[in-house]
């Protein structure tokens, strides 16, 4: 079960206990944020895409949109996002419960600015019924990230 790798990741750092289990969905923005009990772009939704082939997962801000334009300045493709039904074996977590934590071996993983306006954030933790709250320093840390990349839109006040 993926939330178990998720679990066994965390306790290396003795975080396991952050790991939130929930008796109902977290599958979406908006049934995270009420699971949690926080505003929606607070939760760190993570999605997965194929540049070049390879996955790559993004996490962002639940408010936030992918921008084509912005994606394919950064990655120089278009956005692909990875079949529904092969999300697990490309990522190690079955859609609805993508985080960027416990992956698959070259897997690379990028942070949206859109989660740099908040303290803290809920990712999800390898199902479809949890979360952690992490800080965004602790999301940088605990994901391994390659980076900060700008490809959203939709999260900025005009």
């Amino acid at each position: 079960m993926s939330i178990e790798k998720v679990r066994n990741y965390f306790r290396q750092f003795g975080l396991e206990s952050r790991i939130q289990e929930f008796d109902v969905s977290s599958e979406t923005v908006e049934l995270a944020a009420l699971a949690v009990g926080c505003e929606p772009g607070r939760i760190a939704k993570t999605m997965s895409f194929l540049v070049g082939g390879q996955p790559v997962l993004i996490s962002m801000a639940g408010d936030a949109r992918i921008a084509n334009p912005k994606f394919k300045a950064a990655f120089h493709t278009k956005a692909a996002m990875i079949p529904f039904d092969q999300v697990g074996q490309y990522i190690g977590h079955e859609a609805g419960g993508v985080c960027p934590f416990a992956v698959q071996e070259g897997v690379r993983v990028y942070l949206d600015v859109s989660l740099k306006r908040f303290h803290t954030v809920y990712p999800a933790a390898g199902s479809g019924n949890s979360a952690i709250p992490l800080t965004i320093p602790e999301l940088e840390r605990y994901s391994h990230a390659d980076g900060w990349v700008d490809v959203c839109k939709d999260w900025q006040t005009p």
